[in-house]
């Protein structure tokens, strides 16, 4: 067998997850400060205007018996969220994004105060602080206003100190597991083979389309796991083709193909046949009668316009060029593909979006 196309394979650590390694979700609920009159109405946000009473009093300045005057407009209260990537220590930072809840305008300039990032357990696991970027525009004047991207949504890039880590040992799990992102009989099988011929046979072992066991007792589980990432597979994808009407985008897979059919839309009549074609060996020659077929495609659209005759496997992604040569427009595209698949002629699976 020959070996496939060097860019035809992928390395194991492009379509795989190592089972257990992932980031975890964290949460907090904070105030920004030093906006431009572009923050939360105390009247209208009454979170704000207690989490403002709370934080004064905190820091030894008490505005319980003035409450009802404070009128400033350059505080907002946010709510802060973070992906604690996996592996990580104390005393790393992070990214953290900051949304705002209230009725802010603009938290371009503001600055996030201390905030703790909590994890779906209640433990505190990082600390959030800094100044952040939103990266909109914002104008307003008397009679007109322009905004350009989202004003009331920032980020701050390592604005996040990491104060607890998710405990998780690599190095004593015996038996990890592959998990493939897209699952697949071919794919994990193909897997399989890679790594036992890596490894050693017996390694590896497909428990399903989407996990690969790995058996290392004995050995070191973080080289072998190294070693195996960068082997390399060919994936098997599905045939599929994605169409979104709103758009008139179409996208295919390579392995996609159209049996005989003749479709016929205004004056437009596309033709896909498939003609038997015995090919036998020359006289006293080694080789085997095989049974094959030729393909051809004709597309007419009226009188005088005919599309040139294309042989050989027949190919959605040629179908479709034969059409855009004629100026079809895509949503007539999309509806000659929704009438391939109803006939049974489609040979993939169709998702319209």
């Amino acid at each position: 067998m020959g070996a496939a196309p060097a860019w035809a394979q992928v390395r194991i650590k492009d379509i795989t997850d190592i089972q257990g390694i992932r980031d975890n979700q964290l949460i907090g609920y904070g105030l920004v400060v030093g906006l431009n009159g572009t923050g939360d109405t105390l009247n209208n946000a009454i979170f704000t205007r207690q989490s403002l009473i709370g934080m004064l009093e905190r820091l030894g300045v008490n505005t319980q018996d003035q409450a009802a005057q404070l009128r400033t407009k350059d505080i907002a209260a946010v709510m802060v969220t973070a992906n604690l990537p996996a592996f990580s220590h104390s005393g790393e930072q992070i990214d953290v994004t900051v949304s705002a809840m209230g009725d802010a305008k603009d938290l371009t300039g503001g600055t996030l105060l201390v905030t703790p990032l909590l994890g779906a357990d209640g433990q505190v696991y990082a600390v959030a602080q800094g100044s952040l970027v939103t990266g909109a525009i914002s104008a307003h004047g008397a009679n007109a206003s322009f905004t350009q991207g989202v004003p009331t949504v920032g980020r701050i890039t390592n604005g996040a100190i990491v104060e607890r880590s998710v405990n998780f040992s690599l190095a004593t799990q015996t038996a990890p597991k592959l998990e493939l992102r897209n699952p697949d009989f071919t794919t994990a099988e193909r897997i399989v083979r890679a790594i036992d011929a890596r490894l050693g046979p017996g390694v590896a072992t497909m428990d399903d389309p989407r996990t690969v066991a790995l058996d290392l007792k004995g050995r070191n589980v973080v080289q072998d796991l190294a070693n195996i990432e960068d082997l390399r597979v060919r994936p098997s994808v599905p045939a599929t083709v994605v169409v979104d009407e709103a758009t008139g985008t179409i996208v295919m897979g390579a392995d996609v193909r159209i049996s005989t059919v003749a479709i016929a839309q205004g004056d437009l009549t596309v033709r896909v046949t498939n003609l038997p074609v015995v090919s036998q060996p020359n006289p006293f020659a080694t080789g085997h009668t095989v049974a094959t077929a030729v393909t051809h495609i004709s597309v007419n659209k009226g009188k005088g316009k005919k599309l040139d005759i294309l042989r050989g496997s027949i190919s959605l992604r040629q179908l479709v060029s034969g059409l855009n040569a004629l100026g079809v427009a895509p949503h007539d595209m999309i509806s000659i593909l929704q009438a391939i698949k109803a006939a049974g002629a489609l040979q993939a699976q169709l998702i319209v979006q």
